[in-house]
């Protein structure tokens, strides 16, 4: 994103285009915000913010689910001998169950949906819409596709690897890219507008004068009701 906002705002200054741009102001009329400095801060905080959110929710998923992952009956390394396997118990109960690393064992219990995969989805996702509506300089028109296409495959594979490590069911990884792509297109559509700025000025002045353009009088044109009933007046 930075590289992108920087190799914009060149191109602006390049083309002389920069007065047209969007500021913003910060004390009265004299000082203002550069875009270049407005505009990353506001994508990269909304990305930021978007990670978080992304965060928050696959966390909350995984403490309501609690599914175990593939792997771990062997991080759990289970006392078979102490636990009285040849007792017919449907659930055992016991906390000296384990014997492997509790920490290791509490995050095997906490998998769906997969945080990895919605996070690597969520960047991937995020970054493709800000490279497709910025990017828009001449040549770019397969450049663009293929650069979008190798950030969503690294997400995939992100995916992939946790089910063939056995980290993860598919479930969990499809959750987890429901999640982030969900968040990710939530916030570029909602909250930065496909990461337009506001109009420039003279577009702003432009719309303030037709609203102030006088309406058109139209003549009133008499019915034949009324020019009867104004010569009955007349006569009576």
């Amino acid at each position: 994103i930075i590289v992108g906002e920087t190799a914009v705002f060149c191109l602006q200054l390049a083309t002389k285009d920069f007065e047209n741009q969007e500021k913003t102001i910060l004390t009265g009329d004299c000082c203002y915000i550069n875009p270049l400095v407005r505009r990353t801060i506001r994508f990269l905080g909304i990305y930021a913010f978007g990670l978080f959110a992304t965060d928050i929710f696959v966390n909350a998923g995984q403490v309501v689910t609690g599914n175990l992952a593939p792997h771990f009956l062997a991080l759990c390394k289970p006392n078979y001998t102490a636990l009285g396997c040849k007792q017919y118990t449907q659930f055992i109960s016991s906390v000296h169950a384990c014997t492997g690393n509790p920490d290791l064992i509490m995050k095997a219990r906490k998998t769906f949906p997969s945080k990895e995969a919605a996070l690597s989805i969520y960047a991937a996702m995020y970054l493709a819409m800000y490279i497709t509506n910025t990017v828009k300089a001449r040549g770019t028109r397969l450049a663009k596709p293929v650069l979008c296409l190798g950030l969503m495959c690294l997400a995939f594979l992100t995916g992939i690897n946790r089910v063939a490590e056995y980290r993860n069911h598919w479930s969990d990884v499809i959750a987890g890219f429901v999640i982030g792509i969900s968040i990710a297109v939530f916030l570029v559509v909602c909250v930065v507008n496909n990461f337009r700025g506001r109009q420039p000025e003279h577009e702003h002045s432009h719309l303030d004068n037709l609203t102030q353009m006088p309406m058109i009088s139209i003549p009133r044109v008499e019915s034949p009701l009324e020019k009867v009933m104004s010569d009955f007046l007349k006569i009576s």
